[in-house]
């Protein structure tokens, strides 16, 4: 559990003094840890020793062991694929038998595991409720990387509701789509660790506009999980300087067939009418081969 999870969750009782500290840290989270104990007191308006007391409190020797998590959080959270290339170098010798290539997808494999208890039943639930139950659009956006999933998602739920936006990547422009969005909206975000300032910068806009959010992140947590209506994290680490996307791939399939458990009628009917619209448009080689098929029949038909 990070620092954050400690303050946020904790099960101990704190005194009107550690809460104050406790709201210094979360509000500029991990800055304000960053400093003396001294400086932090002066913020918090306390003395040193609580400051102390409540770092023993959380299950730290002093305020130093503390700190030294803080670090461990930020530098998990801002590894970038270089800082880690060394940290995270295959070691041929023990990949000699299996190759590279299997000995990473095992650590997928094992990430996926991994995934299965990262995310509540009930969190699926009400993503799929979230989802489904929007009356306005449903916006997608992702990072760099990630808003290849957003766009995956996109594309899985256009056949189930209608507005449905998927934002490729940000522009001047692209931000100008939040004058048309309110409360009656649901912004679907993917942030994952190097969170991108325009994508929470557009997530923060959202949020004043009461656009609701839900956010797909690591465990780390992207700071749009400070106003997102749900969060749902997932691992991403693997044998490799790069984080995986095949846990978060894994995670919008599996909202998907929530949804698809709760499919009422009018959803399958517009699946339905889909299908045929690309069957008429030879949309795919399974619907062109099907009109191949049809042609003599339809032939007869018309001559009738």
């Amino acid at each position: 559990m990070n620092v954050r999870d400690m303050l946020l969750h904790g099960a101990i009782s704190l005194t009107p003094s550690e809460e104050r500290i406790v709201q210094v840290l979360l509000t500029d989270y991990p800055a304000a840890g960053l400093g003396t104990a001294t400086s932090l007191a002066k913020r918090a308006g306390v003395s040193d020793p609580t400051v102390v007391r409540l770092a023993m409190k959380l299950g730290f020797e002093g305020f130093p062991a503390l700190q030294r998590r803080l670090l461990a959080d930020v530098e998990a959270r801002l590894h970038s694929p270089l800082l880690m290339m060394e940290a995270k170098r295959p070691d041929m010798g023990t990949h000699s038998e299996q190759g590279a290539a299997i000995a990473y997808m095992h650590s997928v494999a094992s990430n996926l595991n991994k995934a299965l208890t990262s995310t509540p039943l009930a969190s699926y639930q009400r993503a799929a409720r979230l989802v489904m139950d929007t009356k306005g659009k449903v916006v997608l956006l992702g990072g760099r990387y990630s808003r290849f999933i957003a766009g995956m998602l996109a594309a899985y739920l256009l056949q189930f509701r209608p507005d449905i936006m998927h934002i490729d990547a940000l522009s001047a422009q692209k931000t100008d789509v939040l004058v048309d969005l309110g409360k009656r909206d649901l912004l679907i975000v993917f942030d994952y660790r190097r969170y991108q300032l325009d994508v929470v910068a557009f997530a923060q806009l959202a949020a004043a506009r009461r656009v609701r959010i839900l956010l797909f992140t690591d465990p780390w947590l992207s700071p749009i999980a400070e106003f997102s209506e749900l969060t749902l994290t997932c691992p991403i680490e693997v044998n490799s300087p790069y984080d995986t996307m095949a846990s978060s791939v894994a995670q919008i399939e599996a909202v998907i067939a929530q949804i698809l458990a709760s499919m009422e009628k009018r959803t399958r009917e517009r699946i339905e009418e889909l299908e045929e619209i690309r069957l008429q448009a030879s949309a795919s080689l399974d619907n062109a081969r099907l009109l191949e098929e049809e042609k003599p029949a339809l032939a007869s038909m018309t001559t009738k």
